[in-house]
């Protein structure tokens, strides 16, 4: 019996340890999705496929996946499978038709474009023709971003907002007594400085929370970036010494790249790099994950237009290598530059050579299996408008970050904008006994859709908790069952949820079975009596002592019976004798405890009529065996 326990046991925490693998596996491939890290993500959507865990949602982002990679072959192939599914969006039936356009299967993408208005879907079948870039469509299908109200912005020029470590840096002109106004956002122009803020501060940053050290001085300073051990920054500055700024051969003060030192509780320690040059600018410093490489914009020549997107590694040293130019596919003959490097290395820059909405938008890169560049897509309104969009930067959940804009609407010449992406949507909560409140774990969760078909499903774990991803927009029906109880349900919808709402809650309530329940099924254990005694041992005493511990705590309405048995040794009316006895023993050791007589609806000794096993009379048994009989075992009559 033992055996068979710690073999149930085993595959109960098999399953727990699986099914939070499983939502683990989902929450990760989001977040690389929501990183645009869309070959990684793909590996995981593939394996919850593989598994059968939430399969029509990771089907789904799986064909997005291939189309944000530009793979129509592929995307076509799970487009194909999710337009199949019940209530699925109708905007994959216009993925699905662009993907379709992609393997050039035009009689089949008109049709899906067809239906997809036929549902209501609004496109204009002319730009549909004559446009071939389906990535693009897909990616603005819906909308990705939303905007939120910051304090950080003020009349002047505002940009360039990084998080880090509970603190906001950002570049602003807002000394009240300089007033220089720039054309451009991403085009620096002197009299910058650096701020810095507490990340939530509710009080809106004057020019006293400009950064304390030796980064900002007389003449244009930002932005920045800072290594993940807050040791060190890299910020933009006009090119100067100890005379003043240094200009080229046409009068003009470059910008270029320092480095500087936490030291002291201050920034100290200004050092010129090796990549900068009076005669051209670097600007705009970026580090990767890892802080190995320093990307940055350039007008350096060599380029292939009026400035560039490079890299360049950092040695262990400190010192740095040549600049590498990251490539055609993200550079043009017009100007790119405001490099930021999310932490899965995916590269976002700002550009006016590439097709956009306006003038200078932001752009993220799509990498293939090897990581390098394969593609970029316009990350599409509301972070690009019609005018210059730059600065964007994203922080490590992947959903949050920030962007300036000189758009209508702002307070200054430059804004700071906050963003944040619609969060991965789940239903949680917990299951709980009805009678006592105690948390059930082990209790198999499934998650149903509005037909009734299983989703997901999940093992709760010790504190008898779940949690479970979903889309937005539908009706679910989540279903909790323990074998010791009823099985309780709840029916929520995502339908009409706020942008920002990412839990539901759904707590489940069971009650335990009102059948007649065998008390060791709760932990229990039989009690046992020596041969011909009706003596409560000292053993059976501590199994009693918790049934008592069960009543009058755990379980204050339950109601039991008594029922006692001996081994077949000894006459049948003697026995019968005995085990009455036995019965009687073990319903006043339970009185004498407090326990109300009333919850005691019988106590009945059943002689040796009931035996566990083959000892009957002329059987040869092992003491052991005969021990097994003598017994008494509890009944639960009633719960509540």
């Amino acid at each position: 019996m033992k055996f068979k326990n710690y073999i149930l046991v085993s595959l109960i925490l098999v399953m727990t340890s699986t099914a939070f693998a499983q939502q683990g596996r989902q929450r990760r491939a989001d977040t690389l999705f929501n990183k645009f890290s869309f070959v990684k993500a793909a590996e995981v959507y593939k394996d919850l496929i593989r598994k059968n865990y939430n399969k029509d949602y990771a089907t789904r982002r799986l064909a997005d996946c291939y189309a944000y990679m530009r793979n129509p072959a592929m995307a076509s192939r799970y487009y194909k499978r999710v337009v199949k599914q019940k209530n699925v969006p109708i905007e994959y039936y216009y993925s699905y038709a662009q993907s379709l356009r992609g393997i050039k299967k035009y009689d089949e993408s008109r049709e899906w474009l067809q239906r997809f208005k036929d549902s209501g879907g609004v496109s204009n079948t002319m730009d549909f023709e004559r446009d071939l870039d389906f990535i693009s469509h897909v990616f603005n299908a819906k909308k990705q971003y939303f905007l939120k109200r910051t304090r950080l912005n003020s009349k002047f020029s505002d940009f360039g907002a990084l998080e880090h470590n509970g603190k906001i840096y950002f570049t602003s002109s807002r000394d009240e007594g300089i007033a220089v106004k720039r054309l451009y956002g991403w085009n620096e122009q002197p009299f910058l400085d650096i701020y810095v803020t507490e990340k939530g501060s509710k009080r809106r940053p004057d020019y006293t929370y400009k950064l304390k050290g030796d980064v900002n001085s007389l003449y244009h300073d930002g932005p920045v970036t800072i290594s993940n051990d807050g040791k060190t920054m890299y910020f933009s500055r006009n090119k100067a010494n100890r005379f003043g700024k240094e200009t080229d051969k046409k009068g003009v003060s470059n910008m270029n790249i320092y480095r500087a030192t936490f030291k002291d509780s201050i920034w100290t320690d200004v050092e010129d790099l090796s990549i900068n040059s009076k005669d051209f600018s670097t600007q705009h410093p970026a580090l990767n994950n890892d802080n190995t490489r320093l990307y940055f914009s350039s007008d350096m020549p060599g380029g292939y237009g009026g400035s560039d997107i490079y890299y360049v590694d950092i040695n262990p040293d400190g010192t740095l290598g040549e600049p590498v130019n990251v490539g055609e596919i993200v550079n043009t003959k017009d100007k790119e530059g405001t490099p930021f490097i999310n932490n899965e290395g995916i590269l976002f820059f700002s550009s006016d050579g590439h097709f956009g909405l306006g003038l200078l938008d932001i752009y993220g890169t799509i990498t293939d299996d090897d990581g390098n560049i394969a593609d970029i897509v316009n990350l599409g309104v509301p972070v690009n408008s019609e005018k210059d969009d730059f600065s964007f930067s994203m922080n490590p959940d992947g959903l949050t970050g920030y962007f300036s804009s000189n758009r209508r609407g702002g307070r200054g010449s430059d804004d700071i904008y906050e963003f944040y992406r619609k969060p991965l949507l789940n239903v949680r909560g917990q299951v709980v006994d009805a009678i006592n409140t105690k948390p059930i774990p082990n209790a198999k969760i499934k998650l149903l859709d509005a037909d009734g078909n299983q989703i997901a499903d999940m093992i709760t774990d010790k504190d008898g908790f779940y949690e479970i991803n979903i889309d937005r927009n539908k009706d679910y029906k989540i279903v909790g069952s323990q074998n010791k109880y009823i099985d309780d349900y709840r029916e929520f919808t995502s339908k009409r949820l706020s942008s920002i709402e990412s839990i539901i809650v759904a707590n489940l309530i069971l009650n335990p079975k009102q059948e007649v329940v065998v008390l060791a099924d709760l932990s229990l254990n039989t009690i046992y009596f020596d041969f011909d005694s009706n003596r409560i041992r000292e053993d059976a005493k501590k199994e009693l002592d918790k049934i008592v511990g069960l009543m009058t705590k755990d379980y204050p309405e339950m109601v039991i019976r008594i029922e006692s048995h001996t081994d077949s040794r000894g006459s049948l009316s003697y026995n019968d004798r005995l085990s009455i006895d036995r019965a009687n023993a073990t319903y006043e050791y339970l009185i004498s405890k407090g326990i109300e007589a009333d919850r005691i609806t019988e106590h009945k000794g059943f002689g040796e009529r009931r035996l566990t096993n083959g000892c009957e009379d002329g059987a040869k048994c092992e003491e052991g065996d005969h021990q097994l009989n003598r017994r008494t075992q509890f009944i639960v009559v009633k719960m509540e």
